[in-house]
């Protein structure tokens, strides 16, 4: 039971205060706590499932990492960022759905929470599998890279609300772009520890464009903001 309890928290307690930080960026006008909520949710049930299923009749269980390295490693991340990221816009889709986006910031704000849900219980079924330090371990490293690859999906799904675009592939073609080179040196740092250098140098990349994306988002909202005064909407600090 301690073990679990210590998987559990190791997977979720990240995640959690990492959306409740992304949540608040969001302070002209914050978007519904039982969308988000329900989002990250998803993101940690349906997408997980989804890309459980179609992950394990994409790559055979014979399929392993020792067998023609650089190959195997290939064909694993690409087939990692094909199949996540589209598992992962299924729970962006609510809201979108919904008519809950209508902009960059509520893009960011649902792709965040539906990144964070299936990052948390990814690493709860890592940890299962392989123990609690693999959980510990990727609590510091996997949330915030599924974040903000989901995040661009959403500012995707939110341009698109808006009229500003008519299609989001390009969004869904970059974060399975840097989805693939993630699993790719991460997968390779297992046989080559010198690649893990990489992996570190991708998660200052997936830093700095989520802090972009929440610029772009909040500066989007400004432009915005005599709309929401006369409408009668306030200004959260």
């Amino acid at each position: 039971m301690e073990i679990l309890s210590t998987l559990v928290f190791f997977a979720y307690a990240p995640a959690l205060a990492l959306l409740w930080y992304f949540y608040h960026e969001d302070r002209l006008e914050p978007e519904p706590k039982r969308y988000v909520i329900g989002t990250f949710l998803l993101g940690g049930t349906i997408s997980v499932l989804v890309a459980l299923v179609l992950e394990s009749i994409l790559v055979p269980r014979w399929f392993s990492l020792p067998t023609v390295l650089p190959a195997t490693v290939l064909y694993m991340a690409l087939v990692a960022g094909f199949v996540e990221e589209p598992a992962k816009a299924l729970a962006i889709r609510w809201p979108y759905r919904a008519g809950q986006m209508d902009g960059i910031m509520d893009g960011v704000v649902y792709g965040v929470a539906a990144g964070l849900g299936f990052a948390a219980t990814e690493n709860l079924l890592y940890g299962l599998g392989y123990g609690p330090g693999t959980t510990i371990g990727r609590a510091f490293l996997t949330p915030i890279a599924h974040a903000t690859w989901s995040a661009l999906v959403g500012v995707g799904y939110g341009l698109k609300a808006e009229g500003k675009i008519r299609s989001t592939l390009p969004y869904y073609t970059l974060a399975i772009f840097l989805h693939f080179l993630w699993d790719y040196y991460a997968f390779l740092s297992l046989a080559v520890p010198a690649y893990y250098i990489l992996v570190i140098f991708l998660l200052l990349v997936n830093f700095a464009l989520i802090r972009y994306l929440v610029i772009l988002g909040q500066r989007e909202d400004l432009e915005k903001a005599w709309w929401y005064w006369f409408v009668g909407g306030r200004w959260y600090d």
